[in-house]
């Protein structure tokens, strides 16, 4: 498969390493981004691991809690100045509402539940149309959810955004919300963990430990301890309280006698690839890629 400039640009912009790393990456993983971030990683170590942190798109996280039903909403957008302007935040705060009283199903019924702004409507769809040509920028509902009960919330500016469905301590629960967002788990215990997301930090850890030249037995070993490590990094449970990193954050909650079944957390462009639009990179890219060619 032919490695293009803009290949070795996106895994670049998605890892920081080396421009040749990246197209010599890219080959022997034959034009696979996936399978070449990985071998990157394997050869840099965590540094290419910043496409997990790396979000792109633009756009707000809102959400709403009435102390019965609580949701969480992204908005996107295409620049972070919009994301200042105060027609699309009261859009935001809007339809966020409108998630929890009126429960649609997806968001195109969302679109289509009665609202009105800014001499816009008579839908919450007709005022998106109408603010696109007002602000001149797309915008668009990506996705919601929507619980009931106790729920615990909590945003980080408007970037990030979380929902903790919860019985016993408030406080507690809202300090789980916060810690969620600080520290990004994804899953409530290691078990909870996707295989797909372990097999990935396997293989990884595998082909770090072949590296060291030590006998099978002695790098299984080390490939198990990665693993497990890796899944207690990224369990909520078995995390450090970031209030209190003496404790984790299940013996935090067994101590205030509260319980956690889940968490939604919504981080802004999440999984979204942002076009772009620095010129002179792109050009730099082109030119370096035509040379290792």
């Amino acid at each position: 498969m032919a490695i293009t400039a803009s290949m070795v640009a996106e895994l670049r912009a998605k890892t920081d390493a080396p421009m040749m790393e990246c197209k010599k990456a890219l080959t022997e993983a034959n034009g696979d981004m996936v399978k070449a971030e990985e071998l990157l990683r394997v050869k840099l170590g965590t540094k290419a691991g910043k496409a997990a942190s790396r979000v792109t798109a633009e756009g707000v996280i809102a959400s709403y809690n009435d102390g019965k039903v609580a949701s969480l909403l992204e908005v996107n957008c295409e620049t972070d100045f919009v994301t200042k302007n105060d027609s699309f935040l009261q859009l935001a705060e809007a339809a966020a509402r409108l998630v929890a009283e009126k429960n649609p199903a997806d968001v195109e019924a969302l679109g289509a539940l009665p609202y009105e702004q800014d001499t816009y409507g008579p839908t919450l769809e007709d005022v998106r149309k109408g603010l696109i040509g007002k602000i001149g920028e797309n915008m668009s509902f990506r996705r919601f959810v929507r619980l009931e009960g106790n729920v615990a919330g909590y945003l980080h500016g408007t970037r990030i955004g979380v929902l903790v469905p919860f019985e016993g301590d408030a406080t507690a629960a809202k300090d789980v919300a916060m810690h969620i967002a600080a520290m990004k788990p994804v899953a409530l215990k290691g078990d909870d963990v996707s295989a797909e997301l372990i097999e990935r930090e396997r293989s990884v850890a595998a082909a770090k430990a072949a590296e060291s030249g030590k006998p099978a037995d002695i790098v299984a070993k080390m490939v198990e301890g990665s693993v497990q490590k890796f899944l207690k990094e990224v369990s909520l449970f078995n995390q450090a309280f970031v209030k209190n990193d003496k404790q984790t954050v299940e013996q935090m909650l067994k101590e205030k006698k509260t319980d956690v079944k889940g968490f939604t957390m919504f981080v802004v462009g999440e999984g979204i690839e942002k076009k772009q639009d620095d010129f002179a990179a792109e050009v730099a890219a082109q030119v370096a890629a035509a040379k290792g060619a």
